[in-house]
């Protein structure tokens, strides 16, 4: 029977450098020069708002996730697949606002527990909701996004940011009302057909 031989960690070496330490090379909060033609005061703005839109947007997502598999009812098999369709352009949302806050220099927020800590959505109850509950608490955190993008979008704007601006009208916000309005109309209490 063949003994296995330890391998060193030496140039040329297959074996992977594990357990590695590295030093923090740029701190949460800041932003480095980069050529994308914005004053440091304009990127660093727009990294701030980015970064709590992230948060609370990866927030969102996992709300869409968890309401989806919880989802229960007559209405099942439908919102079921909704939570999940809106749930996956989160998550793409979710990609795209990080990438944003990178080519400003900054440090998108990546570590759940950090984007806990940090977003305005409140947290649901560990267990299942009522449908009608988990569909207005969806609502709720749109609402919250929505609103903050609304604003920050407009502050992008004077500041003369248009990256940020188009990114949170053209993607964020537009995405947002779409996937409200399905929810709202699934809380409308209208019958389906007339007496």
């Amino acid at each position: 029977m063949a003994r296995l031989k330890s391998v060193k960690n030496e140039a040329g070496s297959s074996q992977p450098w594990l357990h590695q330490q590295g030093e923090v090379i740029q701190e949460f909060g800041t932003v480095r020069q980069l050529p994308v033609g914005l004053t440091y005061d304009t990127r660093m703005y727009s990294c701030q708002r980015l970064n709590q839109i992230l948060c609370d947007t990866q927030m969102l997502y996992h709300l869409y996730k968890k309401h989806h598999w919880l989802m229960r009812g007559p209405t099942f098999y439908s919102l079921h697949l909704l939570l999940d369709k809106h749930a996956g352009e989160q998550l793409e949302l979710v990609d795209t606002i990080a990438e944003r806050v990178q080519t400003l220099g900054g440090v998108a927020v990546g570590d759940p527990r950090h984007a806990a800590e940090i977003t305005k959505v409140p947290r649901p109850p560990d267990g299942a909701e009522e449908v009608p509950a988990m569909l207005s608490r969806l609502l709720e955190a749109h609402n919250l996004i929505l609103t903050d993008c609304h604003d920050a979008a407009s502050r992008a704007d004077e500041m003369g940011d248009d990256g940020t601006n188009d990114l949170l009208v053209s993607e964020v916000i537009r995405t947002g009302e779409l996937e409200a309005w399905f929810l709202a109309e699934h809380l409308v209490d209208t019958p389906l057909v007339r007496a």
